[in-house]
This record gives structure tokens, C-alpha cells and sequence, in this order.
């Protein structure tokens, strides 16, 4: 279909500023609504991007953002919420009730198309409220009417940022790391690659009604993960897989400590079952997937001694 302006929900972010950029690139006019214009300075900069000050939660709001657009992207998720059941408060207000309403608000403004991010793993019966909360998300965009189509990415990384510095924190600190869910496999995709599948989908009716998973081209254990990350800083961890009644007290105790959340016991709940593509499947599209290891220098260099050598000697005209 031929775009002049695509509403970008959760357009501010990781993935989504990458989309923002794409889409500019290409002289579409993208409307980023946000709680506090700020924190998209960024994307400001951007001759097509219009961010705005909204509240995506707020039925109004939303029905006036979709006036104009000829497509809605959806990419807000988050990772932690109270617990409930099916699942708590905050994985409702943001992975199902917030998709349900900017599929009724584009229907009812007649923007055709949308598209939804969610995640791997998503099902009506997974282990854990998040990956359920994210599968009802899809149930609504489906029963919607839309032109829909679905993202499902694994852990992404890329743009000197990854899920990695964590464990690289850690690792600084001590030698030995005691992991929960060390032999979880994952298949970590480039977040360039994430955002121009949402902007080829976009282009291309033959996405429509299509669930598309997105991983990268090497799967990896948890274990190997944080292995990874040592190498990386200079480091040789020693890596200790927690059984069952361990890996939950791990897990609650990071959730109950103070500051925020690193991870909880419905993470581990998640960790149960392997985040990766079936075989042989990475990128739709014919599009080459990225490897973590030509990303995670820049991604980690803050915790790399000569690194941060070498920008003290920048700093000082050295």
C-alpha cells in the first residue's frame, strides 16, 4: 500500500526509534505520541517525525492521533507487572487492553492497516502471565477487521545497546555467577533487522493476516550468553546453573530489591521453555540476520578497561 503517514504507538523506544528513522528516510511522515516530548529529543531532529504529547490510554487521545494516518504500529510491551490472574494489572493495561483499543481507534478512523510487535513465545497456554498477556494482545488485533500482521522477536540487541550489560555489571563485581535458567536457549536478533521488517510489512499486502517470528542466525544458552559477555570484558566467569527451588529464590529475591527489577519469578516462569525460532527459520523476507558478536564490542565497551581508556585520552586531547 502506499504510506504518507504511519501513527508509531511506542515510537519513543528501542525498536521504535529505529522504525522512526526508516520511515523518515523515505519522506513519510510518522506521529509519535508520548507522555513527555523529552524523552523522544532524538527523533525531534527528524525532518518527517512529529512527536507528540499524548496519552495512548486515553480513548480520545488515541481517536484524535489516528486522524490522517494510513497506518498504525503498536510496539509498546513491557517486562514486569504486579501478578494476576491470568496475568496482572500492568501486563493487561499495556499487552491487551492498549492493542484492543488502537485497533478499535484505527477502525474507527478507518486506517486499514496495522501492524503488532509482540513476542516469542507468545501463546494462550505459555508458562508465564507476560507470554500470555502478549498472545491475548494478538487475539484482539486478529478479531479486529484490520489488515493486520504480527511481529514475534527474541531478545533484541543492537545500536551499542543490548540485554548483555547486566550480566556484564555483575561479572565486574564477582567471578563466580549463579544463573537461573542457564540452559535456556535464545536466538537474539539485531534491532535493525526487527524495524525493517515492520517497514517492509508495511508495504507489502502479502503480510497481511501473517504471524512472523524474528531471530537472529545463532542460538545460544543462557550460559553461553554470559560466557560471551566475559569474554567480552575481559573476563572468565565461572557459571553455576541453579536447579528448580533455587533459581525461584533468585528470582524472588531480584524482584524484591530495591530499585528496579532485574528479574522476577514470572521472567524464570518465562525461561522455562527456549526463546528461538523453529529450525532453520530466522528472517522473513529474504533479509540476512545480524550476529550478536558483530554488535556486543560497542554494546559492552563501557565496561572494557582500554575502551574506557581510550575515551579518557579522547576527552583529555591526548
Amino acid at each position: 500500500m502506499s504510506l504518507s503517514t504511519v501513527l508509531l504507538i511506542g515510537g519513543s523506544g528501542f525498536i521504535g526509534s529505529h522504525v522512526a528513522r526508516l520511515l523518515a528516510e523515505r519522506n513519510i511522515r510518522v506521529i509519535v505520541p508520548t507522555r513527555r516530548r523529552d524523552r523522544a529529543k532524538p527523533l525531534i531532529l527528524l525532518p518527517t517525525v512529529d512527536v507528540v504529547e499524548a496519552d495512548v490510554h486515553d480513548a480520545a487521545s488515541l481517536n484524535r492521533l489516528m486522524q490522517g494516518a494510513d497506518a498504525v504500529v503498536n510496539l509498546v510491551g513491557i517486562l514486569h507487572s504486579r501478578s494476576g490472574s491470568p496475568w496482572g494489572a500492568d501486563f493487561e493495561r499495556a499487552h491487551v487492553a492498549l492493542p484492543r483499543a488502537v485497533a478499535a481507534a484505527a477502525k474507527a478512523a478507518g486506517v486499514p492497516r496495522m501492524v503488532q510487535v509482540s513476542a516469542l513465545g507468545a501463546a494462550a497456554d505459555a508458562p508465564s502471565e507476560y507470554q500470555r498477556s502478549k498472545a491475548a494482545g494478538e487475539d484482539a488485533v486478529r478479531a479486529s477487521g484490520l489488515e493486520w500482521t504480527i511481529f514475534r522477536p527474541s531478545l533484541v540487541f543492537g545500536d551499542g545497546e543490548c540485554f548483555l550489560r547486566l550480566f556484564a555489571g555483575l561479572l565486574k563485581l564477582f567471578p563466580v555467577m549463579p544463573l537461573a535458567g542457564a540452559d535456556t536457549r535464545y536466538q537474539p536478533v539485531d534491532v535493525r533487522d526487527v524495524a525493517r521488517c515492520i517497514v517492509h510489512a508495511l508495504d507489502s499486502d502479502d503480510t497481511i493476516g501473517q504471524v512472523y517470528p524474528l531471530c537472529g542466525p545463532r542460538v545460544y544458552t543462557m550460559r553461553e550468553l554470559v560466557q560471551l559477555t566475559g569474554r567480552t570484558i575481559g573476563r572468565d566467569p565461572c557459571v553455576i546453573g541453579l536447579p528448580g527451588p533455587l533459581a525461584s529464590l533468585q528470582a524472588l529475591a531480584l524482584e524484591l530489591a530495591p530499585g528496579p527489577t532485574l528479574m522476577s519469578r514470572d521472567n524464570l516462569r518465562s525461561m522455562s521453555v527456549d526463546n528461538v525460532c523453529d529450525a532453520g527459520c530466522t528472517l522473513p523476507f529474504g533479509f540476512t540476520p545480524a550476529l550478536l558478536e558483530s554488535e556486543i564490542g560497542r554494546c559492552l565497551a563501557d565496561f572494557t578497561p582500554t575502551d574506557r581508556f581510550e575515551r579518557a585520552r579522547s576527552k583529555a586531547r591526548r
